[in-house]
């Protein structure tokens, strides 16, 4: 039974359509939840109040703290800068691996601690020296309203927005979301819709849809993350297939992480993910024409650092989160062949290692 809607947390929205059966469908994802008076979409945080679908998590976060932008993970994108990172509550999908489960999956909005309107939020990361804003921990679709307006706040204080997401938009939402954003990690959770229905509660092609869109129809500087779940979605063959469409339908060009599962939410009994298993993948993406692979959730500096695709130069060496040689030129390029590295590089690395510090905003904020 869901709980009463309090009016007084609610934000309007227009990504939604009256049903002649008196209900009212949300359109700003593929679930097109159809919800009666009072009642809440599976994301939790979006719900029916007098016949429209309000957003109930606006201005209200589960946390802030500034990490290093290379946990994103955002490895061609202003490496070695701060980013401040953030989410609400809820998910609008159905993980049963999710990682951050205890937000995602938040049916407590008393687990929104901190208060934060979008000039608030663009004021202390200026404020902390940071160079972008990540919308993360849970999926900032279902909190587009708020994640937009942080975004316009950050831009007019020359601050970028990153969006950690997995995809699951409707096209016409998505196309005013990626407006406002300046690059995004989508997880490809995997390569079959077997497995985003049967483990996500979703469907495959919404995200290979906005895959292609942030690609092709944007400016966004766009990576992918794969979470690998033994005996799940870690088969060559499988690999293969992905990394395969990666390349002919995004390009050489898009990083690729591969990222170790460990047991967590309702995949407890499922084993963490081998090294090996990271660097097969690593190895099968390369070989399908990928110029830019990584793993992830494990200690491996060749897995983690950038080389020259044409000269096999390292271009970023990184141990973990700190960075270490530097091979690029002022303009992005290989310092010995000349090449350029796809991403977005300034002539200097940044130097915020691998230091993670929460943050209270109020404080932040004012300096």
């Amino acid at each position: 039974m869901d709980s009463v809607i309090d009016p007084a947390t609610a934000y309007p929205t227009r990504y939604w359509h009256s049903l002649e059966d008196g209900r009212t469908e949300c359109q700003l994802c593929p679930r097109y939840c159809k919800l009666h008076e009072n009642q809440r979409g599976l994301c939790f945080v979006r719900g029916n109040l007098n016949g429209r679908i309000v957003l109930l998590s606006y201005g209200r976060s589960s946390g802030f703290c500034v990490d290093p932008i290379e946990k994103k993970p955002l490895n061609h994108f202003l490496p070695g800068t701060p980013i401040l990172s953030f989410g609400t509550a809820g998910c609008n999908l159905a993980c049963k691996f999710c990682q951050n489960w205890d937000i995602s999956k938040s049916r407590e909005m008393d687990a929104l601690l901190d208060q934060a309107k979008p000039e608030t939020i663009a004021a202390a990361a200026e404020s902390l020296g940071c160079r972008s804003v990540a919308y993360t921990y849970n999926d900032p679709v279902i909190f587009h309203e708020y994640a937009i307006d942080v975004a316009q706040a950050c831009r007019e204080r020359g601050i970028k927005s990153v969006a950690v997401s997995a995809g699951y938009q409707c096209a016409e939402p998505r196309a005013e979301f990626y407006r406002h954003m300046d690059a995004a990690n989508i997880d490809l959770k995997a390569f079959t819709e077997d497995f985003y229905h049967r483990l996500c509660g979703g469907h495959l092609q919404p995200v290979l849809d906005t895959l292609v869109y942030i690609r092709h129809r944007t400016q966004v500087w766009l990576e992918i993350t794969t979470l690998l779940i033994p005996g799940e979605n870690d088969s060559d063959a499988e690999l293969d297939r992905l990394s395969l469409w990666v390349n002919e339908h995004l390009g050489p060009d898009v990083p690729l992480h591969f990222s170790a599962f460990h047991p967590d939410w309702k995949m407890r009994d499922i084993p963490a993910t081998p090294p090996a298993t990271l660097l097969r993948a690593r190895a099968i993406a390369i070989a399908n024409g990928l110029r830019y692979v990584y793993v992830g959730n494990v200690h491996d500096k060749a897995g983690s650092s950038t080389y020259c695709h044409q000269c096999g130069q390292l271009l970023i060496g990184r141990d973990w989160y700190e960075l270490s040689d530097w091979g690029l030129d002022e303009r992005g390029h290989c310092r010995v062949c000349g090449t350029p590295c796809a991403g977005l590089f300034e002539p200097r690395p940044g130097s915020w290692g691998s230091r993670r510090l929460p943050v209270r905003l109020s404080r932040a904020a004012n300096g």
